[in-house]
């Protein structure tokens, strides 16, 4: 095995124009035409800075290796796979690559509008190097992948973003590249197409040795194709090597919670703050191994913790709970702690933790958004937090082997199912 990516040093940097005033209107644009010939002194248009998305990054990328590169948004991860791809230049730094590179970075990525979806294929194709009885040879695979085969000699321009990315996506991973690069591009096309590209992915890199860099902020995705990982941060590398670990780096908690809340003790009343965990029976002595990140696997119980202080006049029949909604706003479910007849014995200005766990029905995969809610005798306390957004990945929430719950609704069932026998029935 060999190196197919190093990377040394690597650097880009970017100016960042500030435009202080700037005119949109005729009138306007000539009043500051005219004041800086004949103010130049005195009217200062523009402002630069630098900023560098990357700065001294620095990895290895082994052939046939799958890697995920990860990190929040601003994180460099673009910015990183243009440069590799030879779609932007570097500031500084130093690339080696061995092989020949297929990327599929935004949905068009190398088409040309006017041409036919058949048309493209063998530009594509003619662009990574291979000759026309390779495409030829190739192109049945490549259409029957895609599933745009109706479509095929219409001009691509005339495409939904759906079939664009399939028909990009089969001929970047079709034409024997050594190297493929992917993007968040694949959210673009439905669950199953999903599924399709990424067994495609492992198809090519487990079995005929290709290297795969992948970019999503589906950890669950990332942790099914991706061996390897990068984590970058701030465009610097923060951690790289195996994807267990590097994932579980960028899913560490969310720092901090408990000194914001230092910040409102002597001033503020009601919820404080608010965050959400996830329970596994995977501690040591098979004890529940909490853990606090926004990223949830379907099988894993969730949790929200609150940090609440009372005051004297809330005393009384106090409330604590929420709601969850989708991302459409939605609400699918709710709970409160009088709902259980629960009762907390809190103390006056003194800021307490209290936590709830959802023992019930599953959330499908997707985003959500809980609601903090508290209610001091019927009426509705301060909150500080508007709402607690997090992500449910695929896993497998009953042991059976079934991972993929979407379009069925946004909740699954903790059922319980029995045959009754029948006895002394009539249709008739």
């Amino acid at each position: 095995m060999h190196t197919a990516i190093k990377v040394e040093n690597l650097g880009k940097k970017y100016t960042i124009t500030h435009n202080k005033q700037h005119e949109y209107t005729f009138r306007g644009a000539a009043t500051q035409r005219f004041r800086r010939i004949f103010q130049p002194g005195q009217f200062s248009m523009e402002k630069t800075e630098e900023f560098w998305a990357l700065k001294d990054v620095s990895f290895e990328v082994q052939q046939g290796d799958r890697v995920g590169i990860i990190g929040h948004n601003g994180a460099g991860k673009s910015t990183t796979l243009k440069i590799l791809s030879r779609i932007t230049e570097p500031t500084k730094g130093t690339i080696r690559i061995k092989g020949r590179i297929a990327s599929l970075l935004e949905v068009g990525t190398g088409f040309h509008p006017e041409l036919t979806g058949r048309e493209n294929i063998f530009l594509n194709g003619t662009i990574l190097g291979m000759r026309r009885t390779e495409i030829q040879r190739k192109f049945d695979e490549i259409v029957a992948f895609s599933e745009v085969e109706k479509f095929l000699d219409t001009p691509v321009k005339r495409y939904s973003s759906g079939m664009f990315v399939r028909l990009a996506f089969a001929v970047a991973a079709h034409l024997e590249p050594e190297i493929l690069i992917v993007d968040e591009v694949l959210a673009v096309g439905d669950m199953n197409f999903q599924n399709k590209c990424l067994g495609k992915m492992e198809d090519v890199s487990k079995n005929e040795g290709r290297t795969v860099l992948f970019v999503s902020h589906n950890m669950g995705t990332i942790r099914r194709l991706c061996n390897q990982g990068i984590l970058l941060k701030g465009g610097h590398v923060q951690i790289a090597g195996d994807i267990n670990a590097v994932a579980g780096e960028y899913l560490k908690p969310i720092e901090g919670l408990e000194k914001k809340i230092d910040i409102f003790k002597s001033q503020a009343y009601g919820i404080l703050g608010c965050d959400v965990f996830t329970v596994d029976n995977s501690g040591p002595y098979g004890k529940e191994a909490i853990s606090f990140n926004r990223e949830i696997f379907a099988d894993q119980k969730i949790g929200f913790r609150f940090y609440v202080r009372i005051s004297d006049r809330m005393r009384g029949k106090m409330s604590l709970g929420g709601y969850v909604k989708d991302v459409g706003g939605n609400a699918l479910g709710t709970t409160f702690s009088d709902y259980y007849g629960t009762k907390f014995s809190m103390v006056n200005d003194e800021v307490m933790e209290i936590r709830v766990v959802n023992e019930g029905i599953h959330l499908s995969p997707g985003r959500y958004a809980f609601y903090p809610a508290m209610f001091c005798n019927n009426e509705k306390a301060k909150s500080l937090v508007d709402s607690v957004r997090f992500d449910i990945l695929p896993s497998d929430i009953f042991g059976f082997g079934h991972s993929d719950f979407q379009g069925q609704g946004p909740v699954v069932w903790n059922a319980k199912w029995e045959q009754v026998e029948v006895k002394n029935y009539s249709l008739g």
